[in-house]
C-alpha cells in the first residue's frame, strides 16, 4: 500500500519537476510571478516611450515589407507578448526590423509577381518556416551560430542592407514609382528626376529635418512619430493628398485574425533557402542587442532560448498573418534610457499598441508615404557603421576588405543572395584561418623566462642543435599538409643540421587522426635523417589516450614541458629558462584539463 507521504512526495517531485521545465522553456512566468512592485513605474515609463517608438516604426517598416500598416502593428503587438513569456533577456525587446523587413520583402517579391494576396501568404509561410527553423536550431543547441558570422562580415552585412533599404525609399520621396533595384534605382531616380512630385519631395525633405534634428533638440520627444504626426496633420488641414500627395489611406481597426498561410507545398524549394537566410539574419540581430544590454547592466542571456523564442514569435507572427521580427535594438535602447527594469516594459509597450488597434487607427489614414520613407532613411542610416569599418581597417586591412565585399554582396545581388554570399565568406575566411596557422621557431632570451618566438623578438637566439617549433591551432585533416611543409621548411632553413626537433604541443588544442599519422610520418621522415623529434606539452593527456586506445605507433616520445624536452636533448640546463608555468613557454601555463585529446575526448 502507497502511503499518503509517499504521494505527497512525488507529487511535489512533479511539481518540482513541472516548475524547472516551465523555467526553462517559459522564463518569463517564474520572472513575472516574482515581480517586485517596485519596479512598476520604471517599468511603466519605458513601456510608454518603446511604444512611442514602436508604432511609427511599425508603420513605416510594414511598407518596408511590403505590407499595409495595420500588419505593422500586429508586429509590434502580439510577438511581443510571446517574447515576454520565451525570451531570456529582461529588456529585449521585438518587433519589425529594418534588416529583416528587407529580407523578406526581397525574398517574397520576386515570387509573388505583384498578386497581394499570394504576396501575403508567401511572407506569412516564410516567416513561419523561419521560425520552425529557429526552434530546430535551438533544439540541436546551435544559440552559438551567429557568432559564426566574424564581426567584419557583419558589419558589412548590414551595412549592405541599410544601403538598400535608403536606396529603396527613394521612390516615396520623390513620389516616383521606380522600378529597378540596388545601385539602379540611384541612377533611375536621376534619370527619371522630372517625374518627382513636388509636394512628396517638400514633405519627405521637411519629415527628413524632423526626424534628424529633433533628437538633438528634444530627445525627450520620439522623433519618428513627431515628424508622421506633423505630416498627417499638414494632410488633413490642407488636402495635400489632393495635390498628388500618397498617403497610407484608410487603416483597419482590431486585432488580428488567426488563420495557417495559405502557400502551396510547391513553393517550399524556393522559400527554404531564403527562411534560412532570415532566420540567420533575424538571430544575429536579437542575439547580438541581447547580449549587449545584458552585459551592460549585469545579467546573462540563454543564447539557445533565445532562437526557441524568435521561433515562437515568427511562428505566432505567420499565424497572425503578419511578419517576420527580430530584436528591435532601437526601441530596446529606448526603454533601457528610459529606466526599463524587467521584461514588463515589454509587455506594457504590446499592450499600448493593442489599444491604438482598437481604438486609435483613423488618424493614420492621413500619413504620407514620404514621411514614411523619411522615418526608414533614418532607421537605414542607424544600422551604418562607418566607426568600426574604421576601426576594423586599421586593424587588419584584409577584414575590411572582406567587410566591403559583404556589403557590395548585398547591394550588388540583392539582400538575399547577398547574405548567402556574406555566409560563403565566412566559411573561406575560416577555412583560411584555420588551414593555415602559423609555425613559430622559438629560442631564448637573457634575462627572460620562457621560450620566444623568433621572428617577433630581435634579441632571441635559437637553442644550438634544436629547432624548437610551435604550431598555433589544431592539427587536423585540412591543415596536416601545411603543417608539414612549414616543419621540413623550418628543418631546412637552420643555420646548421638540427639534432632534434621540439614540437610544444599546448597551442594544438585538437589533433585528429590524420594529424596522428602525420606526425608519425614525420617523425619517420627525420629520423631517417637521424634528426630526432620529440613533442612537449600534453604528455598526461596524451598517455591516458593512448592507454584507452593502444596507439603508441606516433613514433616519438612526449615531454612534460618544453624546458625537460630541450634538457632531455642537449644534456644542460646551464642556458635554459628556468620553469615558468607548465611549459616554460612565454609565460603561458597549460590549457584547461578538458582540452581535445586526439580522440576528440578530454581528460579527467
Amino acid at each position: 500500500m502507497i502511503s499518503r507521504g509517499e504521494i505527497k512526495a512525488d507529487d511535489v517531485r512533479h511539481a518540482s519537476g513541472a516548475a524547472a521545465l516551465l523555467a526553462r522553456w517559459a522564463p518569463g512566468i517564474g520572472e513575472l510571478r516574482r515581480y517586485d512592485r517596485a519596479d512598476f513605474p520604471a517599468d511603466l515609463r519605458a513601456g510608454i516611450a518603446v511604444a512611442a517608438v514602436a508604432i511609427p516604426v511599425g508603420i513605416a517598416y510594414s511598407e518596408l515589407a511590403g505590407f499595409r500598416p495595420e500588419y505593422g502593428l500586429y508586429a509590434c503587438f502580439v510577438p511581443p507578448l510571446v517574447y515576454v513569456v520565451f525570451g531570456s533577456s529582461r529588456q529585449m525587446i521585438v518587433g519589425p526590423d529594418a534588416a529583416t523587413c528587407a529580407v523578406l520583402a526581397a525574398a517574397v517579391a520576386p515570387l509573388a509577381l505583384g498578386d497581394p494576396a499570394r504576396y501575403a501568404a508567401l511572407a506569412g509561410m516564410l516567416t513561419l518556416i523561419a521560425g520552425l527553423i529557429c526552434i530546430v536550431a535551438s533544439l540541436m543547441r546551435l544559440g552559438a551560430l551567429a557568432d559564426f558570422l566574424s564581426k567584419p562580415i557583419l558589419v558589412g552585412l548590414l551595412n549592405g542592407i541599410a544601403l538598400t533599404i535608403i536606396l529603396g525609399q527613394l521612390g516615396k520621396l520623390t513620389g516616383i514609382k521606380l522600378e529597378s533595384h540596388g545601385l539602379a534605382i540611384a541612377l533611375e531616380t536621376i534619370r527619371r528626376a522630372h517625374e518627382a512630385v513636388p509636394m512628396a519631395v517638400m514633405i519627405g525633405l521637411a519629415a527628413l529635418l524632423v526626424v534628424g534634428l529633433l533628437p538633438r533638440i528634444l530627445p525627450a520627444l520620439p522623433s519618428g512619430i513627431v515628424a508622421m504626426a506633423l505630416a498627417a496633420a499638414a494632410v488633413a488641414l490642407l488636402g495635400l493628398d489632393r495635390m498628388g500627395l500618397a498617403t497610407l489611406g484608410p487603416v483597419p481597426s482590431g486585432l488580428p485574425d488567426l488563420a495557417f498561410p495559405n502557400a502551396g507545398f510547391a513553393d517550399l524549394p524556393d522559400l527554404l533557402p531564403n527562411a534560412a537566410a532570415l532566420a540567420l539574419v533575424s538571430y544575429a540581430s536579437l542575439i547580438f542587442s541581447a547580449q549587449s544590454f545584458a552585459a551592460k547592466n549585469g545579467y546573462e542571456v540563454d543564447a539557445d532560448q533565445e532562437f526557441a523564442a524568435l521561433g515562437a514569435c515568427n511562428l505566432v507572427a505567420s499565424l497572425c498573418q503578419t511578419f517576420a521580427i527580430s530584436g528591435a535594438d532601437s526601441r530596446t535602447a529606448v526603454g533601457d534610457a528610459n529606466g526599463s527594469r524587467t521584461r514588463l516594459t515589454g509587455l506594457i509597450a504590446a499592450l499600448i499598441v493593442g489599444v491604438v488597434l482598437l481604438v486609435f487607427t483613423a488618424p493614420l489614414r492621413y500619413v504620407p508615404l514620404a514621411a514614411l520613407g523619411a522615418v526608414l532613411v533614418f532607421a537605414g542610416l542607424s544600422l551604418i557603421d562607418l566607426k568600426t569599418l574604421r576601426l576594423i581597417w586599421r586593424a587588419d586591412p584584409v577584414e575590411a576588405a572582406i567587410s566591403l565585399l559583404a556589403t557590395f554582396g548585398v547591394v550588388g545581388l540583392g539582400i538575399t543572395r547577398g547574405v548567402l554570399f556574406a555566409v560563403v565568406l565566412a566559411l573561406l575566411r575560416f577555412i583560411h584561418l584555420t588551414a593555415r596557422p602559423s609555425l613559430d621557431e622559438l629560442g631564448l632570451m637573457t634575462g627572460m623566462a620562457g621560450f620566444h618566438a623568433l621572428s617577433r623578438h630581435a634579441t632571441a637566439r635559437p637553442v644550438p642543435g634544436v629547432v624548437i617549433l610551435r604550431f598555433n591551432g589544431p592539427l587536423v585533416f585540412f591543415n596536416t599538409g601545411h603543417f608539414r611543409k612549414a616543419l621540413l621548411a623550418a628543418v631546412a632553413a637552420s643555420p646548421t643540421p638540427p639534432r632534434a626537433v621540439v614540437i610544444d604541443l599546448l597551442p594544438m588544442t585538437r589533433i585528429d587522426v590524420s594529424g596522428l599519422f602525420t606526425l608519425r610520418d614525420i617523425a619517420g621522415a627525420l629520423g631517417s635523417r637521424g634528426i630526432r623529434i620529440v613533442g612537449a606539452g600534453r604528455r598526461t593527456e596524451w598517455l591516458h589516450w593512448r592507454d584507452q586506445h593502444g596507439f603508441d605507433e606516433l613514433g616519438f616520445e612526449i615531454f612534460p614541458t618544453l624546458r625537460s624536452a630541450v634538457h632531455a636533448l642537449t644534456r644542460t640546463t646551464a642556458d635554459l629558462p628556468k620553469e615558468d608555468g607548465d611549459n616554460g613557454n612565454e609565460g603561458e601555463g597549460e590549457l584547461p584539463r578538458a582540452a581535445s585529446l586526439p580522440s576528440g575526448r578530454t581528460s579527467a
